[in-house]
């Protein structure tokens, strides 16, 4: 189940959620009582209720709102349970002063909004003896390995328990939850309406993440990156497994620098078969991998691993993205050397840069490469054996082919542009990497100026749908994940 979180200030309001929820197929939600203003009316929460319900009030040192005593918040929470709510939701320090009655199932509970616990074992332990139906504990990750941690405390456990992780990092541990043997998770009714940190809405469980399809064979993938929050691959990748009918999920994991040995090390004791690799991590991942193809061999990153035998495989599917992109677009012919005598420049020095210079060079292009950061183009022109070049003298570059690989012009900043307009010429191929929005002010620029434009879109659909046909065997559904994309990043959001 998903227990869906409603917080909201009336009485009627409340009750409105709960009876939409359920006819959207919610099977338990949480009545936060701390979010009512005034006196609470427990008979007009409950009586006749279109489904089943926990009962919480939340102080504000476990992220609530109750504003009045803690007797008063006791006397709530007990004529709760004598008012036959299905759940209640009791902190480990009042358990033990509100006894069992009826069939109201005891739901124990800890909130730490600073960290996970070393003694997170002990802390359950401890919470399932106060007469606890289900344990719940609910923390704040600040390593990826605590997500791991948490998922295994339900799949170890003898008492029902509900672990989650707060925060962006801890997204994993809501959707992975089915999968480990919680009996429910959490989300909130509403996606502007987060109770917790770094919860869900109900609509992003049930139709991005598919949870109520989760089981324990449910194959796991996903994107890691610092930050994570932007990133579109959930979305996609989902919608691709979705419409194919297989039992995967792909996740979001938020995975620092520093963090990543640690990280790579835990994906197979929680089950991940892929990964999609984006920033900061495309150059780092290469320690780890067992074997290589060519192409990433070549340009010094990966974008995509695969978890197989024992294995880490490392691919780049932001090169062949990339050419394919820019050969449709410029009908290249099908030889070896098809930009021979063209000249390239490349802004931005980074992992998604270096698969399209390798790209480029191989297919007979001169590439000179322009960074703000002087002595990282540097290296990678030498690395790549190109031509780096002055930031400030970009525009001295007579080319033929302008990539932006820089995420300059990315929402929310989409009045920006790495070039000058002015210096932008119909002879041009104009590719810009940043796919949200499609649509960025060097691409406008460039169709004003009648150039040939290559959009981060195509580049991303294109890279994504390769990373699909690793993950799976199978053909990518390109149009629906191009469909999916381009609804969610469209006008309509600006």
């Amino acid at each position: 189940m998903i227990c869906v979180c409603i917080g909201r200030g009336r009485h009627r309001h409340m009750r409105a959620e709960h009876a939409h929820l359920v006819e959207q197929g919610a099977k338990l939600v949480e009545l936060r009582l701390d979010y009512i203003s005034g006196e609470v009316n427990l008979k007009r929460l409950l009586d006749n209720r279109p489904g089943p319900v926990l009962i919480s009030c939340r102080r504000p040192a476990d992220g609530g709102k109750w504003s009045g005593s803690e007797a008063e918040r006791l006397v709530l929470l007990r004529s709760a349970i004598a008012e036959g709510a299905d759940y209640i939701d009791l902190e480990d320090d009042v358990a033990s002063s509100i006894p069992r009655y009826g069939k109201t199932k005891r739901v124990i509970s800890l909130h730490d909004f600073t960290k996970t616990p070393d003694d997170i074992e002990q802390i359950h332990a401890r919470l399932a003896s106060l007469e606890a139906d289900i344990v719940k504990l609910a923390t704040m990750a600040n390593r990826p390995h605590d997500n791991v941690r948490m998922l295994n405390l339900i799949k170890n456990s003898d008492v029902p328990t509900v672990a989650m992780c707060m925060g962006d990092m801890g997204t994993p541990t809501r959707v992975l939850a089915a999968k480990f043997g919680a009996p429910f998770t959490y989300a909130t009714f509403h996606h502007e309406r987060a109770l917790a940190p770094g919860q869900l809405s109900f609509k992003q469980m049930t139709e991005m993440y598919r949870y109520q399809e989760i089981t324990e064979n449910t194959e796991i993938y996903g994107v890691i990156a610092d930050p994570i929050g932007h990133s579109m691959s959930p979305l996609i990748h989902n919608a691709g497994f979705s419409e194919s009918n297989l039992d995967k999920v792909y996740l979001p994991f938020r995975v620092p620098r520093e963090e990543l040995v640690q990280f790579l090390k835990d994906c197979p004791a929680i089950g991940v078969r892929g990964l999609s690799v984006t920033i900061p991590h495309k150059e780092s991942v290469l320690a780890h991998c067992t074997k290589v193809d060519r192409a990433v061999q070549g340009i010094g990153a990966a974008n995509t691993l695969v978890f197989q035998d024992g294995e880490i495989l490392g691919y780049n599917t932001d090169y062949r993205a990339a050419m394919d992109s820019l050969s449709e677009v410029m009908k290249l012919p099908a030889n070896d050397k098809p930009l021979s005598g063209s000249t390239a420049l490349l802004l931005g020095a980074g992992g998604v840069a270096k698969a399209i210079a390798y790209g480029l060079i191989r297919r007979g292009a001169k590439v000179f490469v322009a960074a703000r950061n002087t002595a990282r183009a540097n290296v990678f022109a030498e690395d790549l054996g190109c031509s780096a070049v002055e930031w400030d003298s970009r525009h001295t570059i007579n080319a033929a082919i302008l990539v932006n690989c820089t995420p300059i012009g990315m929402h929310p900043n989409v009045d920006e542009t790495p070039y000058d307009k002015n210096r932008l010429r119909p002879t041009m191929t104009v590719f810009d990497t940043v796919y949200n929005p499609e649509q960025t002010l060097l691409i406008k620029h460039a169709k004003e100026k009648h150039a040939e434009v290559v959009t981060g879109v195509d580049m991303f659909i294109r890279q994504a749908a390769l990373q699909y046909q690793y993950f799976t065997g199978k053909p990518a559904p390109n149009q629906l994940m191009r469909d999916v994309l381009k609804r969610t990043i469209g006008p309509a959001k600006y």
